[in-house]
C-alpha cells in the first residue's frame, strides 16, 4: 500500500488526521517540527504512535521536506503558523512558514511524482463575509498577515496544478474545535478559565459569528476531499453551514462547566477593528453534493467532548495567561 505523508502531524488537526488514516489501514509518515526535547507534539500520547513513522524536521527547510516527501504517494499538508494575533507581531514568520513551507511541499511533490497533494487552507482568507453562507467563489480578503499568507499558499498550490499538472486540491476548513486544540483558540481559552473557576473570565469580542466543525469531522472531510478526483485543482469548503456567536459559545460552556463568573474584556484579546472577521458561515454544498460527507457531531455534543478532555488535561494549559 502507498505511503501517506501528513505535515504538521503533531498538531491539533494533524494528530487526529493521522489516527483516522491509521484506522483506515494506511501507512502513515508524519512530519513534526524538530525540537531539542524530542517531542512529537500530540502524537506523543496518541494510541497509534507506534504505527506511524514519525520524522522531525522543519517545513521551512527544503532539504528536510524533500527527504520526507520522497516515497510518499499522497500528501496532506497541514503544517502552518496559525495564531492570528502573533501574525501582527511577526508577519515574516508567517510568510516563511506558510508560503515558503507550502512551496517546499509542492516542489518536492512535483519532483517525486506524488499522486495527490491536499493543501490545508482556512476560512480566514474570506475575511468578513460580503454574503452568507460563504461559497468557494467568495472574494478573498486578507484582513490579517496570517490570512494573507494563507491566500498566498492556496494560490501557489493552485498554480502548481495549472502550471505543472501536479494533482492538488485545497481544503478550506471553517473553524475547527475539539480535544488538543491550542490555547490560542477561543473555546479552550474560555473553557480552561471556567474549569479553573477563575472569579473573572477574560474575553475578547463576543460578537463574531463562526461556523464550528468538530475536529474528527474535519479530519474525515479532508480524507474525503483528497480521495475525490472531481476536486482536483479546486478549493473545497469544509463546514457545517450553521452559525454560532462567541457569546453563545460562552453560554454553552458555562452550562457544561457549571461555573459562571464576571466577564472582563481584555484589550489584548481585541483584534484591530479592520482586521476582525465578524461572520464566517460556510456554504458546504460542493462537498455535500459530491460526497457522502456530513458533520456527525453537533455543537452541543462537540463542546461536551471538548470540555471533558480539557478537564482531564487542564494541567497542559495556563488559564491565567493569554496565549498570543
Amino acid at each position: 500500500m502507498s505511503k501517506v505523508l501528513v505535515t504538521g502531524a503533531g498538531g491539533f488537526i494533524g494528530s487526529h488526521l493521522c489516527e483516522k488514516l491509521v484506522a483506515q489501514g494506511r501507512q502513515v509518515r508524519a512530519l513534526v517540527r524538530y525540537n531539542g526535547r524530542g517531542s512529537f507534539g500530540w502524537l506523543d500520547s496518541s494510541p497509534v504512535r507506534d504505527q506511524i513513522e514519525i520524522i522531525a524536521g522543519d517545513i521551512r527547510d527544503y532539504d528536510s521536506v524533500s527527504r520526507v516527501v520522497t516515497g510518499c504517494d499522497e500528501i496532506f499538508h497541514l503544517a502552518a503558523l496559525i495564531g492570528i494575533p502573533y501574525s501582527y507581531e511577526s508577519p515574516l514568520a508567517y510568510v516563511r512558514t506558510n508560503v515558503e513551507g507550502t512551496y517546499n511541499v509542492l516542489e518536492s511533490a512535483r519532483r517525486t511524482g506524488a499522486r495527490r497533494v491536499l493543501v490545508t487552507s482556512t476560512s480566514e482568507v474570506y475575511g468578513t463575509a460580503r454574503y452568507v453562507p460563504i461559497d468557494e467563489a467568495h472574494p478573498l480578503q486578507p484582513q490579517s498577515p496570517y490570512s494573507a499568507s494563507k491566500i498566498g499558499a492556496d494560490q501557489l498550490a493552485l498554480s502548481y496544478q495549472m502550471s505543472f499538472e501536479l494533482p492538488v486540491v485545497v481544503a478550506r476548513p471553517f473553524n475547527t474545535y475539539g480535544p488538543r486544540q491550542s490555547a490560542r483558540a477561543v473555546i479552550p481559552a474560555l473553557a480552561t478559565q471556567l474549569l479553573s473557576k477563575r472569579p473573572q473570565i477574560d474575553v475578547g469580542s463576543l460578537d463574531p459569528v463562526r461556523d464550528l466543525t468538530f475536529v474528527e469531522d474535519t479530519a474525515t472531510a479532508m480524507i474525503t476531499i483528497a480521495s475525490t478526483d472531481a476536486f482536483l485543482g479546486r478549493v473545497i469548503n469544509v463546514g457545517t453551514g450553521e452559525a454560532v456567536s462567541i457569546a453563545q459559545i460562552y453560554e454553552k460552556l458555562v452550562a457544561i462547566t457549571g461555573h459562571e463568573a464576571e466577564l472582563r474584556q481584555d484589550p489584548a484579546r481585541i483584534r484591530p477593528q479592520a482586521s476582525e472577521v465578524m461572520r464566517l458561515i460556510s456554504n458546504n454544498s460542493v462537498l455535500r453534493n459530491a460526497t457522502s460527507w456530513k458533520n456527525e457531531t453537533n455543537i452541543d455534543t462537540g463542546l461536551e467532548k471538548t470540555v471533558a478532555w480539557l478537564r482531564e488535561n487542564l494541567d497542559r494549559y495556563r488559564a491565567d495567561r493569554y496565549a498570543v
